[in-house]
């Protein structure tokens, strides 16, 4: 059994998406990270980092409960556990080359790129410099996409979900348009292909029967920026 630590944020639904895929037994816990629910001891005893998602195999190598955190390791682990979506093992280099290029690069950067646009006060440079950087690396990944139907070799793999997760929410990371991937046709193409699958639809409802907090108050500002705050004594 799994139990999914899950917020309805890109990097969770990535692993949701992989988790519908599977087939796999999986237990939902909502963690609502404007409450600051991701603070809470309990919750950092599986994430020291405070962040969702996270994952518990209670069924984990050799049969002892493990613990996951970071939404592309734990792609990559339930990968392996099941043996699916790893691709072709002679695509294995262009596998991780691209799902850390998503890890560390597109994923990040968009995630600056909505917090300055759309959350900090008018900082005209920040704005610029993620705005900019989220940009370069869709046109780097929708370059890369010419003439492909998936991101590494001729399969549908976890490098396609990480990104799927991101670019599920393009209207934010590029806001200005109704179309966002307009300017990115190979990736609009692409992604148009991995959103109609069944298992895309099904994690995109996942957790849409929690009534996770939507207002943007003190108390959200303080549970998801905390660095923004002197550390209480």
């Amino acid at each position: 059994m799994i139990r999914f630590y899950f917020h309805p944020t890109p990097n969770p639904a990535k692993v949701a998406l992989l988790l519908e895929e599977t087939g796999l037994e999986y237990e939902l816990v909502p963690v609502d990270t404007s409450k600051g629910e991701q603070h809470v001891p309990a919750f950092r005893a599986i994430n020291p980092n405070g962040k969702v998602p996270a994952i518990v195999d209670t069924d984990g190598p050799g049969g002892h409960e493990v613990r996951l955190f970071d939404s592309n390791a734990i792609l990559l682990y339930l990968a392996e556990k099941t043996g699916q979506f790893l691709g072709a093992p002679q695509d294995r280099p262009e596998l991780l080359s691209w799902l850390f290029y998503i890890a560390s690069g597109l994923g990040p950067f968009s995630g600056q790129a909505v917090h300055f646009q759309r959350v900090a006060p008018d900082l005209g440079y920040a704005v610029n410099r993620y705005r900019r950087e989220a940009e370069r690396h869709y046109e780097v990944l929708d370059a890369h996409l010419g003439g492909r139907g998936f991101i590494v070799g001729d399969d549908y793999t976890i490098v396609d979900m990480a990104a799927w997760g991101w670019i599920e929410r393009a209207r934010f990371v590029l806001p200005g348009s109704d179309d966002p991937l307009a300017p990115y046709p190979n990736i609009k193409a692409w992604f148009d292909r991995i959103d109609e699958r069944p298992a895309a639809q099904r994690a995109r409802s996942v957790g849409e029967h929690h009534a996770f907090k939507k207002v943007n108050d003190e108390e959200t500002k303080r549970a998801l920026f905390p660095s923004n705050y002197p550390r209480e004594a």
